[in-house]
């Protein structure tokens, strides 16, 4: 573990020289579109918008030197992939023809057409699209911050913290195991209890099944959003023994003395009692929230996310400013497979309005997808709208059901698509697959 910390870290040292260099030769400071953002959902969209309008007419935005490919981390956290297989330097993901700016944004300002970097420089733009993300907040848990990486808190969320997860899991060998939802909206809804089902595996494997509690806490009062797959996890949760609470929202970890400390939520006759459970392993779903620079700028809704249309993702107030993934007011699960379907309709509307062909008309109907491990080989795969609630599944088969086919899809190929066809925009969705593999499935 300590030799992939340490190439980890290598890596992106070599990757930010990179960027550094890349900067340096930055022939403008004014370019036709701006993503603000190098994701997955940044990069869906700047790829393609930059092999279209010609090179350097787009500049991306990000500050990191390493991009990871997020989705992969519940497999590290279970033991099941390399960590170095979830990363590439982020100079090398960028489209060749998009300018690449290591910088953060530290302002967005509208009314001018320029966002302000962290050096205080501004980068001007005739367009604008917003795909930061959402943050993670650590410091929104007492103790969180001084527990984490030890005591036996880890979290899948974070590619510094992710491979403590099975470092942990190993040394476990009684007690209590603890994962755990908060109550905000954070990326991949479904991450927090999948690594509860892979724990059970292995606890299962080392014959110690027997000696540890499984406990799966969530703020919310259901397991899954969509019904259909909220029966297939309560199902297989209780098969699996492991006790699901709901309304429970972790507040406070004490690291030295493993003890977890959770408020209960809802309208219930506990609502607002505080319970306190020691553990062995907690693995952490941090609260997130926007980024400050959006929160705080006239982009934003009341909750802090750039407002934007549901349908057309065109900002509701600035109509050269759109915006997909995380960090959009989109209504839907904030996943992968919702920012590749997004990323087609936010392309289509845009380039229609640079070309000045028409007023956008291409519509976003929630689509998302949230493939839910449950083993080694064994997966759920949900997908629906998130607008609706309506399962739009993919394949002829009851996708509600553990898969092993399922599990092949999300752990080997959606990897390699993500690399080879997410990023350089073209891959959108399954939405083409589905009329030939499921054509009675709602689009």
């Amino acid at each position: 573990m300590l030799a992939a910390k340490f190439a980890s870290r290598s890596s992106m040292r070599q990757s930010w020289s990179r960027l550094m260099t890349t900067a340096a030769s930055s022939p403008s400071s004014s370019y036709k579109l701006v993503v603000v953002g190098g994701g997955a959902a940044g990069l869906a969209v700047s790829s393609t918008l930059a092999d279209k309008l010609g090179k350097n007419e787009v500049a991306v935005i990000e500050p990191s030197p390493v991009h990871y490919q997020q989705p992969l981390f519940t497999f590290v956290g279970g033991g099941l992939k390399d960590f170095n297989d979830t990363y590439r330097p982020t100079a090398e993901v960028v489209s060749p023809n998009a300018q690449l700016i290591p910088q953060a944004a530290a302002q967005i300002n509208p009314e001018s057409n320029t966002v302000t970097l962290s050096d205080g420089s501004t980068v001007s733009y005739e367009y604008l699209v917003v795909a930061t993300g959402i943050e993670l907040n650590f410091g929104g848990i007492k103790g969180l911050q001084d527990a984490i990486g030890k005591n036996g808190v880890a979290s899948n969320y974070s590619p510094k913290y992710v491979q403590n997860t099975y470092e942990f899991l190993q040394n476990v060998t009684s007690g209590n195991a603890l994962f755990t939802m908060p109550a905000t909206p954070i990326k991949c809804a479904g991450a927090p209890q999948k690594i509860a089902y892979l724990a059970d595996e292995l606890f299962r494997e080392k014959g110690i099944r027997d000696r540890v509690n499984v406990n799966y806490y969530t703020a919310l009062g259901k397991i899954f959003a969509v019904d259909k797959y909220a029966n297939a996890m309560n199902a297989i949760a209780k098969s699996r023994d492991v006790n699901v609470n709901l309304f429970h929202d972790l507040v406070e970890v004490d690291g030295p003395a493993k003890k977890a400390t959770f408020k209960i939520l809802g309208d219930g006759a506990r609502t607002g009692d505080i319970v306190t459970v020691p553990y062995e392993f907690l693995h952490v779903t941090p609260p997130m929230k926007p980024f400050d620079f959006i929160k705080n700028s006239k982009i934003a809704n009341a909750a802090g996310y750039v407002d934007v249309n549901q349908a057309t993702l065109q900002h509701n107030r600035y109509p050269n400013i759109y915006s997909l993934g995380d960090c959009s007011s989109l209504p839907t699960s904030k996943t992968a497979a919702a920012a590749a379907a997004q990323s087609k309709v936010l392309k289509s509307n845009l380039l229609a309005q640079i070309r000045g062909d028409a007023a956008p008309s291409a519509e976003y109907t929630g689509y998302t997808s949230c493939p839910l491990v449950t083993g080694k080989h064994k997966l759920v795969l949900a997908e629906f709208s998130g607008y609706t609630g309506t399962p739009q599944e993919t394949f002829f088969f009851n996708q509600a059901n553990e898969h092993a086919f399922s599990y092949w899809l999300t752990a080997d190929l959606l990897p390699e698509i993500y690399w080879n066809s997410m990023l350089k925009g073209t891959w959108s969705g399954p939405a083409p697959i589905r009329k030939f593999a499921n054509p009675t499935s709602i689009n």
